[in-house]
């Protein structure tokens, strides 16, 4: 057996042996746990009950909770003390979802024998859960997409077990959180194994293909997302696979933004493509500025306002980094106006400091090796696009992939119909279009869309907000069922109190 070991990623040291490496037997054992209680979660009072049940019991854990994660990701305690608090209002923001109701979306026709073009059966349909599903935790967020994070909390509000699959970066965590899960779920009455973990590489695909698995979440690379997202769809039955892969997240700054606003622009940028070393999903890893003294002043302000250096998750991903730096700041005519590097010390000896490149757009369109240069590069590093016209500008948008997030910055007064075309434009290369901000920070309510086009995202669905509960439903309709015989949603005394809609009209 291999020993899951947690690591000091400040300086690659081993801190404790946490568990080890799950078999293939294991993964079946947990799966097939998680399946048998799963008729446990019908009950909608136990499911809103655990959720809420779970939020208390991570605040009640919060000072141990937040030590062993910044101990396993460095990312420092203020930032997982507001991670946390965001991860326990996601479940309570689900319990509260499951209260509602409306994530079944109850329709009901009644028979109408006099309708055109054929007569009307009784006709009631609502969404039920899917079965086991497998989530995979995210490196960069121990908590927020981790074991007690937002796919969990909406797989669960949804009504299915969940099986977690622990990250190597943070496995003390997640041990931990899974623990304090699995007490929830003890303390409302319901089988600790609606919450299963298990840990080690080769325990991704087994999860994955197993027959129970219903549904897979997934946060990380486009590698390793695209290899699970294939085991999915080419099993005997396929199943739905939610991942969330990799995003450029591009931002233009317009010329009239840059002559009013660039030292404002500047700084937000620095703060934004470092935020967290610049291991967020929607970090802005690529910049279009115009070419000339406006667009000079933003790179300026850009250098000027970035300071910090300080590690990343792990040793693999700090080679990956330098190393992608590197090879993109060797291409002819990339300059780079900030170096990144190694920026080690005696306490932290695998620290890293971020750099900006800079290339003009014409560049990108010899495609071959500049083709790198609109790949993710994980890790604080963003790079410039000078663009000399907006045909230039709108050629490097129109190479680029599918984003999770696309931003403009405008000027005061860019309210026009050309704003508004590249407002629209934005929004087809993205889940989430942001004006005059900057897309790290992704706030948790029901309109937000957190995915994007293929590789942002495998689905069009969303991994953060209400709606995400919906991965995990399917529609069932019932055609001329006895009331008896129906599930009580969809019963004619409506005995929930649940809304739906009743001949095309909204009831309750």
């Amino acid at each position: 057996m291999t020993d899951v070991l947690s690591r000091d990623p400040r300086t690659g040291r081993p801190l404790e042996r946490v568990a080890t490496e799950s078999t293939a037997q294991d993964v079946d054992r947990a799966v097939r746990a998680a399946a048998a209680a799963g008729p446990a979660l019908r009950d909608p009072v136990r499911r809103a009950d655990l959720l809420r049940t779970a939020a208390a019991l991570l605040e009640k854990s919060g000072e141990e909770i937040v030590s062993t994660a910044d101990a396993e990701s460095a990312l420092g305690r203020v930032r997982l003390t507001g991670e946390l608090a965001r991860t326990c209002y996601q479940l309570r923001a689900f319990a509260d979802v499951v209260e509602a109701g409306a994530y079944l979306d109850v329709i009901i026709d009644h028979a109408d024998p006099s309708a055109a073009p054929a007569p009307r059966p009784d006709l009631r349909r609502y969404k039920v859960p899917l079965g086991v599903v497998a989530v995979f935790a995210a490196s960069n967020f121990p908590l927020a997409f981790s074991v007690p994070g937002g796919d969990t909390a909406s797989a669960l509000a949804a009504g299915c077990p969940v099986v977690v699959k622990a990250h190597p970066d943070h496995p003390a965590t997640s041990v931990l959180c899974a623990r304090l899960l699995r007490a929830a779920a003890a303390e409302v009455g319901l089988p600790e194994d609606v919450v299963g973990l298990v840990h080690g590489f080769d325990a991704g695909p087994e999860l994955v293909r197993h027959p129970l698995t219903a549904a897979v979440g997934f946060t990380g690379s486009v590698r390793g997302g695209r290899a699970l997202f294939d085991i999915a769809s080419s099993r005997p039955r396929p199943i739905p696979f939610h991942g969330e892969l990799g995003s450029l997240n591009p931002v233009v700054v317009t010329e009239r933004a840059a002559e009013t606003r660039a030292e404002e622009i500047g700084a937000g940028l620095a703060a934004s493509y470092t935020l967290g070393m610049g291991q967020f999903c929607v970090k802005p890893g690529l910049v279009l500025v115009p070419e000339g003294a406006a667009g000079d002043a933003v790179v300026r302000s850009v250098v000027a306002a970035t300071v910090p250096s300080g590690p990343l998750l792990d040793p693999r991903m700090r080679e990956a980094f330098l190393a992608g730096v590197r090879s993109r700041a060797e291409l002819p005519g990339v300059t780079e106006p900030l170096g990144a590097g190694e920026s080690g010390d005696d306490t932290t000896p695998l620290a890293v400091r971020p750099g900006v490149l800079s290339v003009a757009a014409s560049r990108l369109a010899d495609g071959g090796p500049y083709e790198e240069l609109l790949e993710e590069c994980f890790g604080p590093v963003t790079v410039l696009v000078r663009y000399a016209s907006s045909a230039e500008r709108d050629t490097v948008l129109n190479a680029l992939p599918g984003n999770l997030t696309a931003t403009a910055h405008l000027g005061v007064d860019e309210r026009d119909d050309v704003a508004a075309d590249l407002v629209a434009g934005l929004s087809a290369i993205a889940g989430r279009v942001v004006v005059d901000g900057w897309p790290t920070g992704v706030t948790v309510a029901p309109a937000m869309q957190h995915g994007g086009p293929y590789p942002a995202a495998t689905s069009a669905s969303t991994s953060v907000g209400s709606t995400a509960i919906e991965r995990w439903l399917r529609p069932v309709c019932y055609q001329n069922v006895p009331d008896p015989l129906l599930p009580p949603e969809l019963r004619e005394a409506n005995p929930l109190g649940l809304p739906r809609t009743v001949d095309g009209v909204p009831a309750s």
